[in-house]
């Protein structure tokens, strides 16, 4: 193309040196050129060769030179050869214009006698022509003042029936017409109506008083349309009638139109004009803004036009119109709306939005919508998590509820839980799925509110699971700052006052603290897959409030919590039997023991419950290790048992091997009795005996027994060492047995006379009761 370009250029510059044009036109003064001289004058006509040799000599090497050279020899050949080209292409231009010539003035004679013929024609028709003007002339003046005679009547008639037409608009309503024939009157009114026309003017004043009457009662008349009554005030204004008094009250109507709008109700219609794929009905999207709604933005539309100057109250009826609007979305959404509807319901708002903002864009109702729909689409958002949360309660809830008699009803405890993950997952999941329902929605306003709405989403799941966590606090019966789940939930603080007023079931606070550690060891897990999965994103990244690392961290905490706090509870309800079992009884005045107390059965119940609940719950032991640290030295409880039992009789020699027993755990290894309590069968089961026989021991050295009572005591640690070993594993058997031991030395030491029942008896009544 570029060589293109240089060829067209150097024929132009052919052409213009071959006309001879003027070259004080095209030519730049000597010094000018000489001051501003470059390489590229070579082609202008004011070039200057030995100023260009020397220039190129300056900038250019021999090679360069040599080059140069080069190119201008073919530069030269090519130049040659255009101008040959030149001139054969012109040479044949030239003898075609001669031909031409030629038969142009063979063709041309013979032309100057039809065109004398032609004048003479045209002459005499011209004359003619004048004679008939000539003639008619009397006749076309007349024609013309009749006609202009004939105008004039009729609008003398339309004068005359003015009166008349004006009461038929009446009749049939047309004041729009009444309105143009009375205006179109006026400037004859004005000119003659005090002379000619002085009836008719005055005849149809009164009618259009009437008018005037009848168009007043429209625009205050409720049952008529906020468009009409604008058209009437328009008209009004025609007629130069002070519609200012008028304004406020249409004003008014408007803002009581607004305030009758029904907003609240469910938009089920899907019929629209347009759709976002053509011919498919199942994708057709509610576009078009319901009558009252349309009706409102035209009449404002109308109220606009009438009165300019009211653009502030009317900026302030469209952001009350779209309050409302989001307002209807919001108690929607409290009421649990499906994603569908939501949906549904933004795009009808936002569909008005758009409309007032085109009727009247100094509103700004874009702006301000937008602002409302993102407290709307956060509250949605919000909103699935509390209800999540509320059925997550309502689920714990149905462990222990009352029948139609009035007693509690249990509720297995592993089903509980169970169903407490399912509503957990399955309750994410459905979030997840309806979020993305509303973000897949090729609206404008969601394309808008995306990226936030997925922010809110992630802010949701981290105060989503740190209320949980308060929940399952208040609902094991345990304080909670109830000002920080006041800003998320208003119930909660009657929900706290009705679980502190009554007894939490322990079987509850066991379920809670299994489903802590679900959720810390499995749901957590699952919840992020199932947000990158659905939101392609991830709940570690981006900035986001959540932290899937800190969540687990609360709940592994919380999990151990409940689980000691259900441990603490069933010892406390043991505990009581215990208390009760050591206060009853005058231990001084204590018969003979013959038979196992009957409380210890009732202990092997109680355990037995634990058991059985646990069970249903908790898994077994397995790999778990438990070590108790007890070392064997010079001086054991064992031994200073057997030596306890040497001699009944003797109760001196009892009272050394009492003191010998003192001097025993002066130097045994202090024995690590209570650990951490695992989530496993045994871990739990034997934590709570543990602990009992704790308490026990405390219960005991509160009393003051005599010989029998301490044998009593003697005989149901007995029984109870012998029935609870079969149920523990190696590592509870010691502190187990270091446990009883304690019971039995701290009845010693209350005991007027501690003489032991010798082991045969001893042995005897244990199995009296086994065999039982």
């Amino acid at each position: 193309m570029a060589v293109e370009d240089d060829k067209v250029k150097r024929t132009r510059d052919l052409l213009s040196s071959f006309y001879s044009q003027d070259a004080s036109q095209t030519s730049a003064p000597t010094n000018t050129t000489s001051r501003f001289a470059t390489l590229d004058t070579i082609n202008t006509t004011s070039f200057d060769a030995d100023q260009y040799m020397n220039l190129l000599v300056q900038k250019s090497n021999l090679e360069g030179l040599l080059q140069r050279h080069v190119e201008m020899a073919a530069e030269i050949k090519n130049l040659d050869t255009d101008l040959q080209m030149l001139v054969y292409e012109n040479y044949n231009k030239f003898i075609s214009a001669t031909d031409t010539i030629k038969r142009m003035k063979n063709n041309i004679v013979g032309m100057e006698v039809n065109m004398e013929q032609l004048l003479e024609k045209i002459m005499s028709v011209q004359s003619r022509s004048d004679g008939v003007n000539t003639s008619l002339f009397e006749k076309r003046e007349h024609i013309e003042k009749l006609h202009r005679t004939r105008n004039l009547l009729r609008k003398v008639q339309f004068i005359y029936d003015l009166p008349t037409t004006l009461g038929k608009c009446i009749k049939s309503e047309a004041y729009g017409d009444a309105v143009r024939f009375y205006t179109g009157a006026m400037p004859i009114f004005k000119a003659y109506g005090d002379s000619s026309f002085q009836d008719c003017k005055k005849a149809s004043e009164e009618v259009m008083s009437v008018i005037v009457n009848k168009l007043q009662d429209k625009v205050s008349s409720e049952s008529e349309s906020i468009q009409a009554r604008a058209e009437a005030v328009m008209l009004l204004k025609q007629l130069d009638f002070p519609v200012e008094n008028l304004k406020s009250k249409l004003l008014e109507n408007l803002e009581q139109f607004l305030g009758e709008l029904d907003l609240s109700k469910e938009i089920t219609g899907m019929g629209s004009r347009e759709s976002t794929n053509e011919g498919s009905e199942s994708d057709s999207i509610p576009c078009v803004p319901e009558v009252p709604t349309r009706e409102f933005v035209e009449a404002v539309h109308a109220y606009h036009v009438i009165f300019p100057d009211s653009e502030q109250q009317l900026v302030k009826l469209m952001q009350h119109l779209t309050t409302r609007h989001f307002e209807a979305a919001r108690q929607l959404i409290q009421q649990r709306i499906s994603p569908e509807k939501l949906s549904n319901r933004l795009r009808f708002i936002w569909t008005d939005v758009l409309l007032m903002d085109e009727v009247l864009p100094e509103a700004g109702v874009q702006d301000f919508g937008f602002e409302a729909a993102c407290v709307a689409v956060s509250e949605y958002v919000a909103s699935a998590f509390t209800h999540l949360l509320h059925e997550i309660s309502d689920t714990l809830l149905q462990i222990q509820k009352e029948d139609g008699t009035g007693k509690e009803k249990e509720y297995p405890l592993g089903a509980a839980l169970e169903a407490t993950k399912n509503t957990l997952i399955q309750g994410t999941t459905k979030l997840l799925l309806d979020f993305r329902v509303v973000l897949d929605e090729e609206l404008g306003l969601i394309l808008k509110l995306r990226d936030m709405m997925i922010g809110w989403i992630h802010e949701g799941f981290e105060s989503f699971f740190r209320r949980l966590n308060d929940e399952l606090l208040l609902l094991s019966g345990q304080n909670v700052n109830v000002n920080a789940v006041q800003q998320y939930q208003q119930q909660e603080q009657q929900q706290q006052e009705r679980l502190q007023g009554d007894k939490v079931p322990a079987g509850v606070v066991l379920v809670i603290s299994q489903l802590s550690v679900f959720i810390e060891r499995e749901a957590i897990s699952r919840v992020t897959e199932e947000i990158g999965s659905s939101l392609s994103l991830s709940l570690s990244g981006g900035g986001y409030a959540f932290d899937p690392a800190e969540v687990r961290h609360t709940f592994r905490a919380a999990g151990e919590r409940f689980l000691q706090r259900y441990v603490n509870m069933r010892t406390q309800r043991i505990s009581v039997l215990l208390k009760k079992r050591l206060t009853t009884p005058n231990w001084v005045k204590h018969k003979e023991p013959r038979e196992v107390h009957m409380f210890v059965d009732m202990f092997l119940q109680e355990l037995g419950a634990v058991g059985r609940e646990v069970k249903q719950i908790l898994g077994e032991g397995g790999g778990v290790v438990r070590k108790h640290a007890r070392t064997e030295s010079n001086g054991s409880t064992s031994s200073s048992r057997s030596n306890t039992n040497t001699n009944r009789s003797n109760t001196n020699r009892a009272r050394s091997q009492l003191l010998e027993t003192h001097l025993a755990k002066l130097f045994k290894q202090k024995m690590e009795i209570f650990t951490k309590v695992q989530h496993t069968q045994e871990s739990v089961v034997m934590s709570i005996v543990k602990l009992c026989l704790k308490s026990f021991q405390e219960f005991v050295r509160l009393q003051t027994f005599n010989r029998s009572g301490f044998q009593q005591i003697q005989l149901d640690m007995q029984y109870l060492r012998t029935t609870l070993k079969d149920t523990t594993d190696s590592e509870d058997e010691a502190a187990l047995e270091f446990l009883l031991d304690e019971v039995i030395v701290a009845a010693a030491e209350r005991c007027l006379d501690p003489s032991p029942l010798e082991p045969a008896i001893l042995d005897r009544l244990v199995q009296l009761k086994l065999a039982r």
